[in-house]
C-alpha cells in the first residue's frame, strides 16, 4: 500500500516542482525529463530483482514491431508530460487535473471501442456522467476543455497500447526513453548553440533539473510494486488521489481561479467517479464463479 500511496502523492505534488523551475521552457523540461529517466532507470533495472535485469530490454530490442509500438507509446507519453508541464506553466493546473479525473473513464470507453469488453450498467452510466460534465464545460465556456481531453486521451491510449504490448513496466519505460532519446538530447544541442539552453548556466535550475528523472521513473517503479500487491479496487481509489492533489496545489497554493461553471463541471466529473469507483468495489467482491 505504501508503495503506491507514495507514487500517487508524487505524482500529485509534481506541480509543485515543475513550478519550481517554471523559468525553463516546456520542451527543454522534457527534453531533461527523458535523459534523466534513462539514466536512472538502467540503474534501477540493473539493481532491482524484479525488473528482470537488461535480458528482458535485449529481448524487446530484436523485435521490429514491438518497437514501433514503443516508439509509438513514448511519443504519447512525450506530448502529454509537454502539455501537462505547459498547463502549469500557464496557470491552468485545474483543467489539467480534470484530464487526470477522467481518464479512468476514457480508458473503460477505449477498452469497450477496441477491446470489445462490455460495460457493465453502472460502468456505461459512469462514462455518461463524464459526458454530460465536459459537455457542461463546452456550453458554458463555448470551448473543448483541450488540455483535460488531450491528457486523458493520450494517457489513455497508452494504456490501451501498453496492456497489448508484452513487455515489463520497467524495461518498456526505459526503452520508450532510450527511443525518444536522440530526439531529446538533439533539441539540448541545439537549443546550446542557440544560446538559450537554461541548464549550465550555474542557477538552482542545474540540480532541480536532473530531479526530473526522479519524479518519472521512482513512481513508475514504486506504481509497479504496489499494483503487484494490491486488489484492483484499490488501485482503482488510490488513482484517484494524484488529480485531486492536483486539484488542491492549483486552488490552494497556485491559487487559479474557480468559479461555478468549473465547480459544477468537475461535481459531475466526481459523480461519475463516484459511480464508477462503487461499481469497482462492488465487482471485487462478487466472489468468483465455481468451475464444476
Amino acid at each position: 500500500m505504501r508503495a503506491a500511496l507514495t507514487a500517487f502523492c508524487i505524482w500529485g505534488l509534481a506541480p509543485l516542482y515543475f513550478r519550481a523551475i517554471g523559468t525553463v521552457p516546456p520542451f527543454e523540461i522534457v527534453a531533461h525529463r527523458v535523459l534523466w529517466s534513462a539514466i536512472l532507470l538502467a540503474g534501477l533495472i540493473a539493481l532491482l530483482p524484479f525488473t528482470g535485469g537488461f535480458a528482458r530490454v535485449r529481448s524487446v530490442l530484436v523485435q521490429p514491431r514491438l518497437l514501433g509500438l514503443l516508439a509509438f507509446t513514448a511519443l504519447l507519453t512525450g506530448s502529454n508530460w509537454l502539455v501537462f508541464i505547459w498547463a502549469i506553466d500557464a496557470g491552468r493546473l485545474l483543467e489539467a487535473s480534470l484530464g487526470y479525473f477522467i481518464n479512468p473513464l476514457v480508458s473503460v470507453a477505449l477498452g469497450a471501442l477496441f477491446l470489445r469488453e462490455r460495460l457493465r450498467p453502472l460502468q456505461a452510466a459512469a462514462v455518461a456522467i463524464a459526458c454530460a460534465g465536459v459537455g457542461w464545460r463546452v456550453w458554458q465556456l463555448d470551448s473543448l476543455p483541450w488540455i483535460a481531453l488531450f491528457l486523458a486521451g493520450t494517457f489513455g491510449l497508452y494504456g490501451l497500447l501498453r496492456k497489448r504490448a508484452p513487455v515489463e513496466a520497467a524495461s518498456g519505460l526505459f526503452i520508450e526513453t532510450l527511443l525518444v532519446a536522440p530526439l531529446a538530447l538533439a533539441w539540448l544541442v541545439w537549443v546550446g548553440q542557440q544560446g538559450g539552453l537554461s541548464f549550465g548556466s550555474g542557477a538552482r535550475t542545474d540540480w532541480l533539473l536532473p530531479l526530473t528523472g526522479v519524479i518519472t521513473a521512482v513512481p513508475l517503479m514504486l506504481f509497479a510494486v504496489g499494483a503487484r500487491r494490491l486488489p484492483l479496487a484499490t488501485v482503482g481509489f488510490l488513482q484517484y488521489l494524484a488529480p485531486s492533489l492536483n486539484f488542491l496545489v492549483a486552488v490552494l497554493v497556485f491559487r487559479e481561479p474557480l468559479d461555478a461553471t468549473q465547480l459544477v463541471g468537475f461535481a459531475l466529473i466526481w459523480c461519475a467517479l463516484a459511480v464508477y469507483s462503487f461499481d469497482l468495489l462492488r465487482a471485487a467482491r462478487r466472489p468468483a464463479p465455481r468451475i464444476q
